[in-house]
């Protein structure tokens, strides 16, 4: 008899669940499919961020460049005035 009423009183109970893991069920590609949309494309701002990070490091090197070529103008001027004519 006892078991008898637990299971006339359980499944009202799990109702919920089993509909919840259902919805969890069915919406879960669509999820996966998204966030591997998400990771594959990128937005405006990271595509910003990115390119404003590019445009620093080019600074860099160029700036590293010009002062490289104006050590190594100095050097030649120098050399230039110590050699006798």
């Amino acid at each position: 008899m006892k078991r008898a009423a637990i299971l006339l009183i359980l499944p009202p109970l799990l109702g919920g669940c089993l509909a919840r893991t259902a919805i969890d069920v069915v919406t879960l590609p669509v999820r996966a499919v998204g966030q591997g949309v998400d990771w594959a494309t990128t937005s405006q701002d990271e595509a910003d961020r990115n390119r404003g990070r590019e445009l620093r490091r080019q600074e860099e090197r160029d700036a590293k460049e010009r002062r490289r070529a104006e050590r190594e103008e100095r050097r030649r001027a120098r050399d230039d005035a110590d050699e006798p004519r």
